[in-house]
């Protein structure tokens, strides 16, 4: 027996309440001048870096020379899309895109939960989830990348194809959607959904050839980057300056970063637990067994966790990915991710004390700083773990014991003889 649709009255809740907190987002993000909602900060790469890339971009090239440009070349149709909205400015276009697609991802998060035997808890995770992060999402473009990610998950049931081309669209514009595709069905669905990514990236990494120059001058930043002071290895040399450790923080490659004696072996540590994560799931992929309709859910949140903990750079907003991809997991009453969701859920609340509230304190490494990211990363470290540790279990089911042989009991020789 399937359960009917959703009530309209639960509908009509679940929106005003994402309409209530996205504006508390919007109010935040126009009091951000406020000390401790940044000083500024936050709007500020928007207003500045995004619209001195807009200006660059609109002359056809990418800014190959800018230090700061570290993103695929599809990172460029989405800082132009605010030409879209001409009659605002370019931060006024730029927040009512990323509303929409935040709003988007809240619409197919709500179509897929309302399907038989699936759940609204995934749309009503992203409703609550996001406003954890302060502002900060509305003043990036990691919610767009986000949407190509969901979609391309909750397309998969229909369309293979259209699943992978998704994830070749948001990994053109932020690497990481590409490891979506790696929890897909073994056979026909995973060979369906790769061609149809590689044929889509290649088409789309041509055009963007064709009308831009410099399209891979991304690939010369991101192997100059260091240890971000917010990742694993800079909570570790956080530590360590508390100790007596003689490096500095410096803000270098749009980030504020470790430099000092050690700075390179941590970064080579973070690139080797990075392909020991890849090594992982590769294992993971050849050893599973057993797939449900959740299983390509839940293999793309362990992915993107695994390797977000191992980066050298886990800046606030790479939290948005994993609410995003926790959500899509909770559209399912399958999935074996609803712990690590709300692991998630403490991660972001603490990132909001991270950046922008407490950012001073974390930049200055000051006990106070030291221990927000010490909790903040823990809880990170333990969804990780524990992501990879239950996808593991439910993709190799229990093997149940043979069943106890049966004796049929002789009947004694003396009742077997003639009376």
């Amino acid at each position: 027996m399937t359960r009917p649709p959703a009530p309209l009255a639960r509908l009509l809740t679940l929106a005003a309440g994402w309409a209530a907190s996205r504006a508390l987002m919007l109010w935040l993000l126009v009091h951000d001048d406020l000390p401790l909602l940044g000083g500024g900060a936050v709007a500020r790469e928007v207003q500045r870096l995004y619209f001195r890339w807009y200006g660059v971009l609109t002359q056809g090239t990418f800014p190959a020379d800018d230090r700061l440009w570290q993103y695929p070349p599809g990172a460029g149709p989405v800082l132009l899309s605010p030409a879209l909205l001409p009659t605002l400015t370019y931060f006024e276009a730029f927040v009512a895109l990323t509303l929409a697609a935040d709003l988007l991802i809240l619409l197919a998060l709500t179509r897929a939960g309302r399907r038989p035997g699936r759940s609204l808890r995934g749309a009503v995770y992203w409703t609550a989830s996001l406003p954890l992060l302060l502002h900060v999402p509305l003043a990036r473009y990691d919610v767009q990348v986000t949407a190509f990610a969901v979609i391309s998950l909750l397309t998969l049931s229909r369309s293979p194809r259209a699943c992978g081309a998704f994830a070749a669209l948001g990994a053109l514009v932020k690497v990481w959607p590409a490891l979506v595709l790696l929890g897909m069905p073994k056979g026909r669905t995973t060979r369906s959904a790769w061609t149809s990514a590689t044929v889509t990236a290649t088409a789309a990494l041509a055009l963007l050839a064709v009308a831009f120059s410099n399209p891979l001058s991304f690939l010369r930043q991101q192997g100059g980057r260091g240890v971000q002071i917010e990742s694993f290895g800079g909570t570790a040399l956080s530590l360590a300056t508390r100790a007596g450790w003689e490096g500095r923080v410096r803000y270098q490659y749009g980030a504020m970063e470790f430099v000092g004696p050690y700075v390179s072996a941590v970064a080579a540590l973070s690139l080797a637990l990075t392909a020991v994560a890849f090594g992982v799931l590769l294992l993971w992929r050849v050893r599973a067994r057993h797939w449900t309709e959740a299983t390509p859910f839940d293999a793309a949140l362990t992915a993107v966790l695994l390797f977000t903990v191992t980066s050298r750079v886990i800046s606030p907003q790479y939290l948005v990915w994993l609410l995003g991809l926790a959500a899509v997991c909770l559209t399912s009453r399958c999935t074996s991710q609803r712990p690590v969701a709300w692991l998630l859920l403490a991660a972001s609340a603490v990132s909001g004390l991270d950046y922008p509230v407490l950012y001073a304190e974390v930049v200055h490494c000051t006990w106070t700083g030291v221990t927000v990211m010490v909790v903040r990363n823990g809880l990170l470290a333990a969804a990780a773990i524990l992501s990879f540790v239950r996808l593991w279990r439910s993709a190799r089911p229990a093997v149940l014991p043979p069943p106890a042989p049966s004796f049929v009991r002789p009947r004694p020789e003396r009742e077997l003889s003639a009376p």
